[in-house]
């Protein structure tokens, strides 16, 4: 199959908001995407450009928000280059949103691995880690950041997955290739953590709004 170019899948300085849950199966069960699937297997060039622009900004705002911004760009290419040499083997077990965001997770995991390095701010993990204080402030955001980093690679991806992306447990599990069990597990110590790691700061701005 024939790899389209993948342009630049920024369309801000800012990353996108995030993205809606991802659609998982229709009422009767199929993938609300089969169509596309068979048509992009074919190699028609207009259903892959059809695929790359449904799903960028779903696979940019998620890399953003687990790989970083600074690198955002690299990874979510990397992640169509996989969807379209994957196609072919895909079998339709889960539905494609949701295989596309586990090779989404899946990539921004190993380049954090692989190259580490500070993020820059982000309003929305600001806001869902600290809502009492206003996602706006930099010295917050820049300590959520900080303190994403040292969340266990796991924790991250649920807590990013579940409270930022909107996706339910059951999704979360499904992406991640865990018992729902885990995920909330997971989602529970992890929110515990930055509750932690976060604390002195938290209460800081709410004193001074109090002053």
């Amino acid at each position: 199959m024939d790899e389209p170019r993948v342009t630049s899948v920024a369309s801000a300085d800012k990353p996108p908001a995030a993205a809606a849950a991802p659609r998982t199966r229709a009422r009767d069960g199929t993938d609300p995407d089969v169509d596309l699937i068979a048509a992009c297997r074919r190699g028609d060039p207009r259903a892959l450009e059809l695929l790359y622009h449904r799903y960028k900004r779903r696979v940019f705002g998620l890399v953003t928000r687990i790989a970083g911004p600074g690198d955002a760009e690299e990874v979510a290419q990397e992640v169509f280059v996989r969807i379209y040499r994957g196609l072919a083997k895909f079998r339709g077990d889960s539905a494609l949103s949701t295989w596309i965001y586990r090779l989404s997770v899946n990539a921004a995991l190993s380049h954090v691995t692989r190259r580490p390095r500070p993020h820059e701010p982000d309003d929305a993990l600001a806001a869902v880690a600290a809502p009492a204080a206003p996602a706006s402030d930099p010295y917050l955001r820049a300590r959520v950041e900080r303190c994403l980093q040292q969340l266990p690679a796991g924790y991250r991806a649920v807590l990013v997955l579940h409270d930022v992306e909107g996706l339910s447990h059951e999704e979360c599990a499904e992406i991640l290739g865990c018992r729902v069990g885990t995920s909330k597990s997971q989602l529970h110590k992890a929110r515990a953590k930055m509750r932690e790691l976060l604390g002195p700061d938290v209460a800081r701005q709410r004193g001074g709004r109090n002053r």
